[in-house]
């Protein structure tokens, strides 16, 4: 028979540095070789083998083994969301060079929330939605009183955003498929971005979106972090598709 959450036990795991940093490193949902994660972590390879194997047995990565390698990733989106909840309620780490000033700006800008998009510019993608009536609802803002509101750490359903069918038919037209949309709307899921303080679209919708914009080469993944980056192309195609002037 199972007692209360153990709070203390996750709280034991997320404690030390390098742990936090592996699993802020793969909070976009990629799976990530142990030597890349080494490196984010800023530890051997010998430590990080110890850090990974903690964060598997806490259920909070999976491993996947090809040939002499070990690829590591979120157990799954709730992670992501713990990741992000998280966010929105510990204090922001001191930036003390440029390289980190310039990482933190990006990450603000435009970001994956595990498979979807968040920062900035996942805000402003749900409030242009909302403004041309692809999505009704809300107004995409956090409100944490008073009818219409979401709770401090909202896990994406306090407030019912519904994808109308002129916003499925917008989607639509770039390719992006949300499945079956009926007269009342597709039910949405979103989170409270960290940096924003917002409404940023989550759950399919959210995913599918992210996905295409990737594969036309609006957006590009940084290298070493979570960051997404806008190509011309995409500044100039979201401006002019979805009113969303980067």
């Amino acid at each position: 028979m199972s007692g209360d959450t153990d709070i203390a036990a996750l709280g034991a795991v997320l404690s030390e540095r390098a742990r936090a940093r592996i699993l802020l490193a793969l909070g976009d949902g990629r799976a990530l070789p142990a030597s890349v994660l080494a490196a984010e972590a800023g530890v051997a390879a010998s430590t990080a083998s110890g850090h990974l194997a903690r964060l598997v047995d806490a259920g909070l990565l999976t491993v996947t083994v090809q040939g002499r390698h070990r690829y590591y990733r979120l157990a799954g989106p709730e992670v992501g969301q713990l990741i992000e909840t998280l966010a929105r309620i510990a204090p922001a780490a001191p930036v003390r060079s440029l390289r980190e000033g310039t990482r933190a700006h990006a990450l603000r800008a435009a970001r994956t929330c595990y498979d979807h998009i968040a920062g900035r510019l996942g805000v402003d993608l749900m409030q242009a939605l909302i403004a041309r009536g692809g999505v009704t609802g809300g107004d995409g803002r956090h409100h944490i009183d008073g009818d219409g509101g979401d709770r401090l750490s909202a896990p994406g359903h306090d407030v019912d955003y519904r994808l109308t069918p002129a916003g499925a038919q917008r989607l639509g037209a770039l390719g992006i498929d949300v499945g079956e949309v009926g007269s009342d709307g597709l039910a949405l899921r979103y989170c409270v971005d960290w940096t924003e303080q917002a409404h940023h679209l989550s759950g399919p919708v959210g995913r599918a979106i992210a996905d295409r914009l990737l594969e036309l080469r609006w957006l590009r993944r940084a290298e070493r972090s979570r960051a997404l980056h806008v190509t011309d192309a995409g500044r100039e195609a979201l401006a002019k598709e979805l009113g969303v002037r980067v």
